[in-house]
């Protein structure tokens, strides 16, 4: 269950010494979630007593450039190996229409709130972007939407909303050839309330008592497995689990089978349903969350001094990924255009980002350079921004190295309105970075009352932006060092 074990995104947590969990961890010093407290670090090469080390993080030099783009690249030009996008699909906490999804983040309106699925009461973080009223009617039968875990009720209903979007319904699906259409949803946790609660039946009544459906509902790669089961698409099918990079990971790969030609399309995207007690009560015990319990519309505020952790998000985000040759072909709506991406490791910590951001920044690189892009050409950023203290500061300063010049930047957070959807969030974030290129609007990001003096992009401040989308990135990291970045512009023939 590697899935569950590392599902969450960089948010810069230094384990230390002074703090020991049940199981004997030591959970002392927190930068970057909390303020460091009175820690002498040790000289190069030695770290705290009792702190929890891998050989990643041991004193050593890395020799890496970020590449340097000197002249304007071309852009791929075989229509078979362009990518564009056919079709949208989401679960969101603002429902699981994609004009009402980008509506409510345009009006700046906060999806977070107080937890109510489970008795919340005695937990420290008691809020969280939770969904609400989620129904399946129409895309899951009544006996397996019974049976299935969050996780993946999320995924299908995405991807067949997105499959729909793409004009590519069951009757059409049955005349095409669907071992040429394949299925990379990836989650960061996978299903979390099935595993956690086949470990309650195991600890209480007994493995008799296991539910047969305990392994099949948790192992993060059934999202993908039920989409191509209930839709017969018999292409590339498996699952990544990078913890928050997750989706943008998805989306780099499905467009490589793509582009070297092993399948016409892909649905791509993320999904994951862990605002449960495991997933909450996990994260706290990390003090990776956001305590404004008295206020949780104002917790999740990126880039402002104020800031305090992140906050826990859901949903599911799809897109229908398709080569231009096919899509022309089949007379497809199109969308907007994938340029390219990229995906790197800092190679550094399990939970740390590095210092100087040259993984974050090389991704972003190398993003570029896939996509035939210039650094000039870019104008929109949809930044991971989680709302912690180093990890919002260590990607606008990544961002700085790779955009010499971001005067004609704007960037902006969603998170700070729907919470961090953890393996699903590249996926919605990438929804919002297509809107913001087909509606020429950027959403704000809220909660923007005391910004930090470094940050020097424009973060679209409380209230939306008109802004007409030449090519816009959007960033996705995750613990582990897992770095992605995925490019999308406008389509043009």
């Amino acid at each position: 269950m590697a899935g569950i074990a590392g599902a969450a995104c960089s948010s810069n947590v230094l384990f230390g010494s002074r703090e020991v969990g049940s199981d004997g961890a030591s959970l002392a010093q927190y930068r970057g979630l909390r303020p460091v407290e009175n820690m002498q670090l040790a000289p190069t090469g030695r770290r705290p007593s009792g702190s929890i080390s891998t050989s990643a993080s041991k004193s050593r030099t890395i020799r890496a450039m970020v590449s340097q783009t000197v002249s304007a690249p071309k852009r791929e030009k075989d229509p078979k190996k362009r990518v564009v996008i056919t079709g949208m699909g989401l679960v969101s906490v603002f429902g699981s229409g994609i004009d009402t999804f980008y509506d409510k983040l345009l009006e700046g309106e906060s999806g977070i709130s107080l937890i109510d699925r489970f008795d919340a009461s005695s937990f420290s973080v008691r809020f969280a972007g939770q969904i609400r009223d989620f129904s399946s009617k129409g895309y899951i039968d009544g006996k397996n939407d019974r049976r299935l875990d969050d996780c993946w009720r999320y995924c299908l209903v995405a991807g067949k909303r997105a499959l729909e979007d793409a004009n590519l319904g069951s009757e059409v699906l049955e005349n095409m050839d669907r071992t040429r259409i394949g299925v990379l949803v990836g989650t960061g946790m996978g299903g979390l309330t099935a595993f956690s609660n086949g470990v309650e039946s195991l600890v209480q009544k007994g493995y008799k008592k296991m539910s047969p459906f305990f392994i099949p509902y948790s192992i993060t790669n059934m999202g993908s497995a039920l989409l191509a089961i209930d839709t017969g698409l018999m292409g590339p099918n498996y699952s990544i689990s990078t913890a928050c990079a997750t989706a943008n990971y998805c989306f780099y790969s499905a467009a490589n089978h793509i582009r070297r030609g092993e399948a016409d399309i892909m649905v791509a995207g993320g999904t994951e349903a862990s605002v449960i007690p495991a997933g909450v009560g996990g994260f706290i015990a990390c003090r990776a969350l956001s305590q404004r319990n008295e206020d949780p519309k104002k917790a999740s505020r990126p880039w402002d001094k104020d800031r305090d952790g992140f906050v826990m998000g859901e949903g599911s985000g799809v897109l229908i990924m398709e080569s231009l040759d096919h899509a022309m072909k089949r007379g497809a709506n199109i969308i907007a255009e994938y340029l390219g991406g990229a995906v790197t490791c800092d190679a550094h910590h399990m939970t740390d980002p590095r210092s100087d951001g040259l993984g974050v920044s090389t991704c972003i690189a190398k993003s570029l350079e896939d996509s035939g892009v210039s650094p000039e050409e870019v104008n929109y950023v949809n930044a991971h921004a989680t709302s912690t203290l180093a990890g919002d500061l260590a990607e606008v300063n990544a961002i700085k190295k790779v955009f010499k010049n971001t005067s004609e930047i704007k960037m902006n957070g969603t998170k700070s309105m729907i919470g961090h959807g953890l393996g699903a969030a590249g996926a919605l974030e990438a929804i919002a970075t297509i809107k913001a290129i087909n509606t020429g609007w950027l959403h704000p990001t809220i909660n923007q009352d005391n910004i930090e003096l470094d940050v020097t992009i424009d973060t679209v401040p409380n209230v939306k932006k008109q802004h007409e989308v030449n090519v816009g990135i959007s960033n996705s990291f995750g613990f582990g060092g897992h770095n992605s970045v995925v490019v999308f512009a406008p389509f043009t023939a």
